[in-house]
């Protein structure tokens, strides 16, 4: 397992880190509750269960590489693999979760084409990550300019996965690989410090972040639909069936009067 994952990992076992996954799990949650299909897949970030709520029968959770001996990371990955080269066919797999994989991916533009490769139309794919336009973010701008000038001094405050990816580009990554978004939420917009009291004295400004700021949330989550240009989905056959013409009722006329038959 590289270095970048394991930092991010053990950031997520720090109290800022337990924070903001119990928000994305809660945010994960509610999203793919109803999202049916067969197969679904989750690729990284071992400490999210984010196919738990999920009821597809066949579900996989992917991790480039086994955990470390003594872990506490459960449950076991099912399969090892890169989220740039995902062990599917084509078109087979009804939702996908990235939590945190192309922030840790080398080559994300190709992940998320791995991504939409493997999906089938109108699969869906669930994406969270750190958000640079943030507390969070705008703090680890600074230490990493303060580290530039002093030649690597200083402690970093977000793990150390190099460039977080915007939500912004995100957006029109997902349109170039015509994906419509779904939802888009931000989350988590208490200060960018470490310990749990303080994040506790915080608290209030989740309420208030989400109300007033709601983009400089220092988490987002995002919904993408597969679409296909020219497909078009088949309908029950109650809904599209043509009712059937009723059959022609004579008209009888009442009059006031008898006609007799001549003979």
């Amino acid at each position: 397992m590289s270095d970048q994952i394991i930092g991010m990992h053990r950031w997520f076992e720090s109290p800022p880190g337990r924070y903001l996954l119990a928000w994305e799990q809660a945010r994960i949650d509610e999203a793919v509750a109803d999202i049916f299909g067969y197969h679904s897949l989750q690729v990284g970030m071992p400490l999210l269960d984010g196919l738990r709520a999920n009821r597809m029968p066949h579900r996989w959770r992917a991790l480039d590489a086994w955990p470390e001996p003594g872990s506490d990371e459960s449950p076991a990955p099912d399969l090892l693999s890169h989220a740039a080269a995902l062990p599917f066919s084509d078109n087979s797999l009804d939702l996908v979760l990235l939590p945190h994989a192309l922030e840790l991916s080398q080559d994300p533009h190709t992940a998320l084409r791995e991504v939409a490769r493997v999906l089938v139309p109108e699969g869906r794919v669930v994406i969270t990550g750190l958000n640079p336009v943030s507390l969070w973010g705008l703090r680890q701008q600074r230490q990493h300019l303060y580290r530039r000038l002093t030649g690597g001094r200083g402690r970093l405050f977000l793990p150390d996965v190099g460039e977080f990816i915007g939500p912004w580009r995100l957006r029109d990554w997902l349109r170039l690989l015509n994906f419509e978004l779904d939802a888009v939420q931000y989350g988590c917009y208490r200060p960018a410090v470490r310990t749990e009291p303080w994040l506790q004295r915080t608290a209030w400004m989740d309420d208030v972040g989400d109300r007033l700021w709601p983009i400089l949330g220092a988490a987002y989550f995002m919904v993408g639909i597969k679409r296909v240009h020219g497909m078009r989905l088949l309908e029950p056959s109650w809904r599209t069936a043509r009712p059937r013409a009723a059959a022609a009722v004579p008209l009888v006329r009442r009059s006031g009067k008898h006609h007799k038959t001549g003979h």
